[in-house]
């Protein structure tokens, strides 16, 4: 009854190459997802089945609300550092403002309500007094609450974070994490990223993609259920509280 995505025997790639190959997962209502795996293993293509910016070559991506089928969810989206352009003329209000603008009539204003609920992201990320500087001005940190923002601010079904970690302020990293477990009591998140240390602190559940899907429920996962799923020897490497997974020298 609380299923948001379905994808059954699913096999994507581009042009003849086949990158994703029989692939199945389920995302939940209340599902915190952390999705990793090696370099070209496929986590890119996954995401852009699930955002519906490509179509499978095989198989089924259903998307269903109140276990009934839908023609698609509220999907908020964190892309990667590299892929935001900070010379953009553009505000941080409007960035987050943005976030609204497919339920906007085109050439009208915003409506009370949705001025109000801008308002209120901003408070959340901690950029009240930073609504009217343009986004060029601002740190690693400060540009990623704004983005954070702008995924959040239509009240997604689901959230979906590529490698939030090419975000380089430190300072704000743990009241990053705290935002996402305030999110996560509204919204499914999934979060993509090579670094499994910090997936491992965060997620619920764990897919790992390398040309197929491995699922495993839960985040207490073994040494031995990462070499396997990789293909090549993980090492776990306790470290306080943020465990860190590296690679033993092996053959590429």
């Amino acid at each position: 009854m609380n299923r948001l995505i379905e994808i059954r025997n699913v096999s994507a790639g581009y042009g003849h190459k086949v990158v994703l190959k029989d692939i199945n997962l389920d995302v939940f209502r209340d599902d915190f997802l952390g999705i990793i795996g090696p370099n070209g293993g496929g986590k890119t293509t996954l995401l852009k089945l699930i955002l519906d910016l490509i179509s499978p070559m095989g198989g089924t991506v259903r998307f269903y609300t109140g276990g009934e089928e839908v023609p698609k969810l509220r999907i908020g989206y964190l892309p990667q550092m590299n892929q935001i352009d900070k010379k953009f003329p553009i505000s941080v209000k409007e960035v987050v403002a943005s976030g609204l603008s497919f339920e906007k009539p085109r050439f009208r204003s915003f409506t009370k309500e949705q001025e109000q609920r801008i308002e209120e992201v901003l408070v959340q990320m901690g950029l009240e007094d930073l609504s009217g500087r343009p986004i060029g001005q601002l740190s690693g940190g400060q540009l990623q609450r704004v983005l954070l923002g702008r995924s959040i601010v239509s009240c997604p079904q689901v959230l979906i974070l590529d490698e939030p970690n090419s975000y380089v302020d430190k300072r704000f990293e743990s009241r990053f994490y705290q935002l996402l477990e305030e999110i996560n009591k509204e919204s499914a998140i999934i979060l993509v990223s090579h670094d499994i240390g910090t997936v491992l602190t965060m997620v619920k559940n764990i897919a790992c993609v390398n040309e197929t899907l491995h699922y495993h429920a839960g985040s207490n996962i073994s040494e031995e259920w990462l070499g396997e799923t990789y293909a090549c020897p993980i090492e776990l490497v306790g470290h306080g509280h943020l465990p860190h997974r590296v690679l033993k020298k092996h053959e590429h």
